[in-house]
């Protein structure tokens, strides 16, 4: 079964899927602690503590390690700056150097080819599926989700946009915004090829098509050019947001009802991405770097992001093996909202960034600030 399948079925929460036992390895994890202790510090970035749970998971991690001081660089930075972060950084070993990253799939591969990681691979590595994941361990899948609707009812007080074409009505006029820049941001890329698909295109050109797409939207005058953080959803500036589900159910709950926000998953064009972690080949901090893997891929740490509302990469084995608590399971979205979603390979997801952040300026032509 392909990883994309096996989400599929995961998605649906009826079938659990047949997997290999975990073979964990023997990593003496308080030796790894005492080493990341001599350390000291673990450098991130690109974590908003509303993405994904972060913000709990990262005070799971310094709960049960004290002795390590958790650097948080940049929290709204894109896949893109985080490894130009890594490369700017070769040789500091001062607190600007991040030590991990956690960025789209097609990042990955990218900083591999590029040198700028270090292979490691976790306790639970064989829960990772074996399609989500580098076989010698430099990059490996972390969470997933899928691309939706935020909208915000204070704003948008008629019916709600069911699909992507529904987007370009009247009523949205000036309304619909991406959470990013399609320039340097996964989700932003994948949002541009979500567009594509739902226009009916095949894998091959839906980032033409999305660029096409956002084009004709932001020719109408629907599309605002204004990077839809939690922050512009509330003040009303991007009153439909378009991001990954996990975040907007996310933003939901912190906004607790000012304003009411609606999440939507569209009915054509359903789009998930995975997400990966990797330890920088120049992290100052290796160890450190080191145990923080090991608690992300960790029961508690998968957990963590469960509760933010993304689907851990180990969720299928964690299923089987009846450790997922029924209070965050009933958290989740219908699974039937699903159903139809896509997982773009790694060679699609590369080359749909390579046609969208290269067209974006000359084909939609709208600076997302």
């Amino acid at each position: 079964m392909t990883f994309a399948k096996a989400l599929g079925a995961s998605v649906s929460m009826l079938a659990v899927l047949s997997v290999t036992a975990p073979a964990f390895a023997q990593t003496d994890l308080d030796a790894l602690y005492e080493a990341a202790k001599a350390e000291g510090q673990l450098t991130t970035i690109a974590l908003p503590h509303d993405w994904c749970g972060y913000g709990a998971v990262i005070e799971g991690f310094k709960a049960k390690y004290p002795g390590i001081t958790v650097n948080e660089l940049n929290p709204n930075a894109g896949s893109a700056d985080e490894l130009e972060a890594i490369r700017a950084n070769i040789g500091n070993t001062g607190p600007q150097a991040p030590d991990v990253i956690d960025v789209g799939l097609a990042f990955g591969p990218q900083a591999k080819e590029e040198g700028l990681l270090q292979a490691y691979k976790v306790s639970t590595w064989d829960d990772i599926p074996a399609d989500a994941k580098d076989a010698d361990g430099f990059w490996y899948g972390d969470y997933y989700g899928v691309l939706a609707f935020g909208i915000n009812k204070d704003i948008i007080t008629g019916d709600n946009p069911a699909s992507w074409a529904d987007l370009m009505k009247d009523e949205y006029a000036n309304s619909v915004a991406l959470a990013g820049d399609p320039r340097t941001a996964n989700n932003a890329i994948l949002s541009v090829y979500a567009a594509g698909l739902s226009t009916g295109a095949d894998a091959a050109t839906g980032a033409q098509a999305g660029l096409d797409y956002f084009k004709a939207l932001n020719d109408k005058g629907n599309f605002v050019p204004v990077d839809a953080e939690a922050a512009a959803i509330a003040q009303g500036t991007t009153p439909i947001a378009i991001n990954w589900d996990y975040n907007l159910l996310a933003a939901r709950d912190n906004l607790n009802g000012n304003p009411p926000i609606d999440v939507v998953v569209p009915s054509d064009g359903v789009v998930a991405g995975v997400y990966v972690q990797a330890i920088s080949a120049h992290a100052p901090h290796p160890n450190a770097a080191k145990l923080w893997m090991e608690y992300l891929y960790s029961d508690e740490g998968q957990l963590g992001w469960l509760g933010g509302y993304c689907h851990p990469i180990r969720f299928n084995a964690m299923a089987e093996a009846g450790v997922l608590p029924d209070d965050l399971m009933a958290k989740l979205p219908a699974a039937d909202n699903y159903a139809k979603a896509v997982f773009p390979s790694i060679e699609e997801q590369n080359a749909n960034k390579a046609t969208i952040t290269t067209g974006w300026d000359t084909t939609v032509g709208a600076a997302v600030q």
